[in-house]
């Protein structure tokens, strides 16, 4: 199981992983995050370059190259197992509020 160190995503780790099933940079991770919450979630660079750090410490992601000043990331095994659980968890919430006819 992936969940080692990390019991939940918060919504920008989540994003964020979404954004690396395809090789991606800094600067077009922030924009691709606000793209794909439609506004809702935004990250500065301290965050972004905080959960890069630590995901890549924790093998969740790994750094493909480098060209001119950006840096380049993708999602691993592992982080492809983490990002599929956390879909399964907030999937389950989902259906089991969709059981309660007063929300």
């Amino acid at each position: 199981m992936a969940r080692d160190q990390l019991q939940r995503l918060s919504e920008p780790m989540y994003y964020l992983l979404l954004t690396l099933l395809e090789e991606n940079h800094g600067y077009a991770m922030m924009h691709d995050i606000e793209m794909i919450s439609k506004g809702r979630v935004k990250v500065g660079t301290g965050t972004l370059y905080t959960l890069l750090a630590r995901f890549e410490k924790e093998g969740i992601i790994r750094a493909t190259r480098s060209l001119e000043r950006k840096k380049y990331y993708i999602i691993t095994e592992k982080g492809k197992e983490l990002l599929k659980e956390e879909y399964e968890a907030l999937k389950n919430q989902l259906d089991d509020g969709k059981e309660i006819e007063s929300i």
